[in-house]
């Protein structure tokens, strides 16, 4: 599904990935750990393609495609998706058409239909139920005046919707209490299917006890240093991260 090689990553002369090795396989959820500054957040958003970060080195290949040869549209085409740690606000943007421009413009790429009024209306209310979102937030402009956890939850809609194959969720849980948290994890599990991976970056165990992941990494200084089971999680809530910290910011 994805690999990742020897990623070398910087942003205003600052070296944040250090060549990076990284493998998620088809239908697997990877989580990755490690202490602020390791470069965690840094990774989503070069796979995701914003411009600010400078790749020195390295490929980033879905299903064989370099997604660094790519444009942001069209690497949401290939199916790449971010989940946003803090989702920003657009004024002025209703959500429904956000959601209805989104949606379309992805099927066009693919070459399908655009979606019926009626169909994408069903759409929406199907997932948004599941998501227990109330139906007046798709009424308001994107995100604006939402909480942090029904602005976690549009980010799952949007995802539930796109059905991409591979889906990225920046610290989903930060922000979240123990219901949304739930709720969210919920509809990622739902969409937990073969031909769609997820990449889990996360601090905290809180949020695997939920979205039980495949494999856990530890990431450190720009690298993944350590790989284990889920129990690694497990070990990295009782010990820390001491012996990973880096004391950088990225």
């Amino acid at each position: 599904m994805l690999e990742i090689k020897n990623l070398v990553v910087q942003i205003e002369d600052n070296r944040i990935l250090n060549g990076l090795n990284l493998t998620v396989k088809d239908g697997e959820v990877a989580a990755i750990m490690g202490p602020n500054g390791s470069g965690k957040s840094t990774l989503s958003y070069v796979i995701a393609g914003k411009e600010d970060y400078e790749v020195l080195e390295g490929e980033i290949l879905l299903d064989g495609q370099n997604l660094l040869e790519m444009a942001p549209d069209e690497r949401a085409a290939a199916g790449v998706f971010l989940a946003f740690q803090y989702p920003l606000e657009i004024p002025g943007v209703g959500t429904m058409t956000f959601l209805k421009a989104c949606l379309n413009a992805q099927r066009k790429a693919r070459g399908e239909a655009e979606l019926s009024t009626p169909d994408f209306i069903r759409a929406v209310n199907g997932a948004a139920d599941k998501l227990e979102i109330n139906k007046e937030m798709l009424k308001r402009a994107l995100n604006v005046g939402f909480s942090g956890g029904e602005k976690k939850r549009m980010e799952i809609l949007q995802m539930a919707l796109l059905q991409p194959k591979f889906c990225v969720l920046d610290e989903t849980d930060s922000g979240l209490d123990i219901d949304a948290l739930r709720i969210v994890s919920e509809g990622v599990n739902a969409l937990r299917a073969e031909g769609r991976s997820f990449l889990v970056i996360t601090h905290y165990q809180r949020l695997l006890n939920h979205i039980v992941p495949d494999v856990v990494h530890v990431m450190s200084k720009g690298q993944i240093v350590k790989s284990g089971g889920k129990e690694l999680a497990l070990e990295l809530e009782a010990s820390g991260y001491a012996e990973y910290r880096t004391g950088e910011a990225a």
